[in-house]
């Protein structure tokens, strides 16, 4: 017998994602984005992404439905993002996977939107090796995460507690005139400038800091008052420099972290995930230092590090192969689900 087909929706900001999965085969990843309804505001509005989500969510599955070459009722199973996210947002995700599985007559799988980021790197890279370590980079979340077993047991070692790292890329590119969201622009940005030429702050890194944990919200500030102080003396801000200063500390403190993690751990296995996980220079140094430190990195394309479907019906998938039993039909939107609840 084959291996179920498992819908997946993710929903837990502004991209509208939808994906089919059988096994650890991706069959389709169908994507509709608000990005360009938030970009005036500088940031994310949930209103807005919350009704983007409504109009783009029936074509968006018919999307995945056609490009994987099946029918809704060749589907064995739901999953859908659960939390953490915008709650609205959360709340159409969680209606649309309820409305197909109840007349689908399927099981619904409420997934953590965190632990599917880790999950998406199955597809590319095949079964995950247990314990792993997970470095998960976006605009909300910053995390360190110990993946013993990613269908139960998933333990928080670390997290941003400001800024996260895809936030402070977003503030900084504003700081130099560059659009919404701020990672593209920056990284393309940093290609011609210098990382030594600034020396910025590196949060948390000092010997009685929390080891595991992220702040960015004094770099962000002190890049801030650098361009502040230039354009105050009358001096041309150094766009290119300042951008790959500031991403070269970015990058330093997570890489840097995530090694660590591994080797107080035990784990010879890093996955690299979540949108900021895109960056050129993040990935770059990742695979040099973890090559230093004997450790496998595991990096999924681009595409699949940002918010998406099939990352949503990979962890399904995982949780139908472990035997896990589905949501119940009441299942609710947790804006802070905690990570170690991987299903609800």
């Amino acid at each position: 017998m084959s291996e179920p087909l498992v819908l997946g929706f993710e929903t837990s900001c502004d991209e509208t994602g939808v994906g089919l999965v059988r096994g650890h085969t991706l069959l389709s990843d169908a994507l509709a984005t608000s990005m360009a309804e938030h970009e005036r505001f500088g940031g994310v509005v949930p209103e807005i992404a919350s009704r983007a989500h409504l109009e783009a969510m029936v074509p968006t599955v018919h999307r995945a439905l056609a490009e994987a070459g099946v029918s809704a009722s060749d589907v064995d199973a739901v999953a859908v993002t659960a939390g953490p996210g915008l709650t609205g947002a959360l709340l159409v995700g969680l209606a649309a996977a309820k409305a197909y599985a109840l007349a689908l007559d399927k099981p619904l799988y409420g997934v953590n939107h965190l632990a599917a980021h880790v999950a998406v790197d199955e597809l590319q890279h095949g079964p995950l090796a247990e314990p792993s370590l997970a470095l998960l980079v976006s605009g909300g979340h910053s995390s360190l995460l110990l993946v013993p077993d990613l269908a139960r047991e998933v333990t928080s070692l670390g997290r941003t507690i400001d800024d996260a790292a895809g936030e402070a890329f977003d503030k900084v590119a504003r700081v130099l005139g560059m659009p919404f969201p701020g990672g593209p622009p920056i990284d393309r940005a940093a290609r011609d400038g210098d990382p030594a030429a600034i020396d910025f702050p590196r949060g948390l890194t000092g010997p009685r800091d929390a080891p595991y944990d992220f702040s960015f919200s004094g770099l962000k500030t002190a890049v801030a008052r650098w361009v502040e102080a230039r354009r105050k003396a009358g001096e041309p801000v150094p766009v290119a420099d300042v951008a790959a200063s500031f991403q070269e500390a970015v990058a330093d403190v997570l890489t840097a972290k995530a090694v660590r993690a591994c080797r107080d751990s035990g784990v010879d296995h890093l996955v690299l995930g979540g949108g900021v996980a895109a960056n050129s220079r993040l990935r770059a140094l990742a695979e040099e230092r973890c090559a230093a430190a004997g450790i496998v990195l595991r990096v999924p394309s681009p595409r699949l590090c940002t918010d998406n479907g099939a990352m949503v019906a990979a962890l399904g998938s995982r949780l139908v192969a472990a035997g896990v039993e589905p949501s119940a039909p009441d299942l609710g939107a947790d804006s802070s689900l905690p990570i170690q609840t991987v299903s609800r």
